[in-house]
């Protein structure tokens, strides 16, 4: 049998075909940045449009967010194996229907469960954005391609909480959803027309990993996972506390299940063997503990801002833009600063100055002043993240091979997802948060106030964590070609140096 060729991908920034490619990236990869980033903004008018108590709400983000991080390494696996274009254009289209169906919902449950239909087309489309770019540029081209990538990205995050406050407050909260369609409808036939396929038949077998099999169960254990854990905390509150606890115990097994099988598995979803690194395995225990933080920040921030303070969702949306702003204007310098004097410190430093503008955040009540109450602890939020995000991304790429880049930020993206949707299930559980608490100014105040203090101490873990056990990795010369961050509520997926193309967790 023939030996597949590898061949060096050739397309160039300045050509027509570069061009095409990078508008397609930036629109797929637009349509789950402005989910992500508007949909917070829109659940006080969601809630009180479709009659949803504060259950429905968290399921509206947390439907989401467990389908596409238990198939996010499995979408990558499918891109690899069937062509990277196909499966982002099937992805394109999927999100752009499930979107279709949210923006339609009758009712809260319809809406969930469009919205977990909506993160299987994330978990198809995510990959498969910078993937397309590892595969199809030249590589003295490949790093600016991704920076275009990122920067365009960086705008679309900044510009989300403000596009979903305007939209909320104008057409209707349902047009967050729907703005994805008309994006779909450019973004695939300019994807199939003019964007090269890879992967496929005519890639060859990635290092140690047979082409043509698929971690189905491992991909489903996890999601399953996820899936009974979020639906006991969220459920705890409301239902039986017997099958609360059953639930519980059914995705606390299936959770074990998913270990063994990812340990027997001849080509598993998620190698145990990467974790025999020490660095990786710190990083993203950190990762844990930030955006679980992050997650119930921004889903409770955004509902104080409007059911206490009283602001506009175009105002609530508006008042974020800050700490994305700050990510954009210095994130590439603190990357550049960590690589100077080692990761430990900003990996602490970072989580101490979030914990500090959460509890600032203490202070935004009753009428608010926005200069006054909310804009410092922001800041000092964004200082923090600014710090964090990336020295994070750059220490958990160099903590593996560089063959395994891919697979590393894959699973850490996972990772931050996982953590953020169980903070978003857990919080309200912690501080006895009812079910009407979005309709009573006075209770949800009160849940907050208690909330705050637990994300901060969640951060000052993190921050101890990383102090105890994160090192500077070896000196090889390799970090991440993307170096400008945007997005908030979970890090980017980072590609590698080099020509070789995406593996399951993304771009490699």
């Amino acid at each position: 049998m023939a030996v597949p060729v590898r061949r060096t991908p050739a397309v160039r920034i300045s050509s027509a075909t570069g061009k095409w490619i990078l508008l397609t990236t930036v629109l797929g990869s637009s349509m789950t940045l402005l989910d992500s980033t508007v949909v917070n903004v829109a659940l006080p008018r969601i809630g009180k449009d479709l009659d949803a108590d504060l259950a429905a709400l968290q399921w509206t983000v947390n439907a989401y967010l467990v389908t596409l991080a238990g198939l996010i390494l499995l979408g990558g696996a499918l891109g690899d194996r069937f062509g990277r274009r196909k499966v982002f254009v099937v992805g394109v289209v999927w999100f752009a229907g499930a979107s279709l169906l949210c923006g339609l919902s009758p009712d809260a449950t319809f809406l969930v469960a469009a919205r977990a239909l909506q993160g299987v087309g994330g978990a198809l489309l995510t990959p498969g954005s910078l993937a397309l770019i590892q595969a199809s540029f030249h590589p003295d081209d490949r790093a600016r391609a991704v920076g275009l990538w990122s920067g365009f990205g960086g705008i679309g995050a900044a510009a989300g909480p403000f596009l979903g406050g305007w939209l909320v407050d104008g057409p209707g909260w349902r047009w967050v959803f729907l703005l994805n369609v008309p994006l779909a409808l450019l973004c695939a036939p300019v994807a199939v027309r003019h964007v090269p396929e890879s992967g496929g038949e005519s890639a060859p077998a990635e290092a140690g990993r047979g082409r043509g099999r698929f971690d189905v169960l491992g991909a489903a254990l996890g999601a399953l996972a996820l899936a009974l854990v979020t639906y006991a905390l969220t459920e705890a509150p409301n239902g039986s506390r017997t099958v609360a606890a059953v639930t519980a115990a059914a995705g606390v097994a299936a959770g074990v299940a998913f270990v063994q099988v990812e340990r027997r598995r001849a080509a598993p979803m998620m190698p145990l063997d990467i974790f025999a690194s020490r660095t990786f395995t710190a990083v993203n225990l950190v990762t844990l503990c930030v955006y679980a933080a992050f997650g119930g920040f921004f889903f409770l921030t955004a509902l104080q801002l409007q059911v206490v303070a009283g602001y506009s969702p175009l105002r609530a949306g508006a008042a974020l833009l800050p700490t994305t702003v700050l990510m954009l204007l210095f994130s590439a310098r603190s990357g550049s600063l960590a690589k100077r004097i080692g990761p430990r410190i900003p990996l602490t430093v970072g989580p101490l100055l979030c914990a500090t503008g959460m509890l600032l955040m203490l202070r935004v009540g009753k009428h608010a002043s926005y200069a006054g109450d909310v804009l410092p602890a922001l800041l000092v939020m964004g200082a923090g993240m600014v710090t964090l995000v990336a020295p994070l991304t750059a220490t958990l790429l160099a903590s593996v091979d560089t063959a395994r880049a891919g697979l590393a930020s894959g699973i850490n993206n996972a990772a931050a997802r996982a953590a953020g949707l169980v903070a978003v299930a857990a919080l309200p559980l912690l501080t006895g948060m009812g079910p009407e608490a979005p309709q009573v100014p006075d209770a949800f105040d009160a849940a907050f106030r208690r909330a705050m203090p637990l994300c901060a101490a969640v951060l000052v873990a993190g921050a101890v964590l990383a102090l105890a056990t994160v090192r500077r990795p070896p000196e090889d010369g390799r970090g991440p070609e993307c170096r400008t961050h945007g997005w908030v509520t979970a890090p980017p997926l980072e590609p590698r140096r080099g020509p070789r193309t995406s593996g399951p967790g993304g771009t490699r």
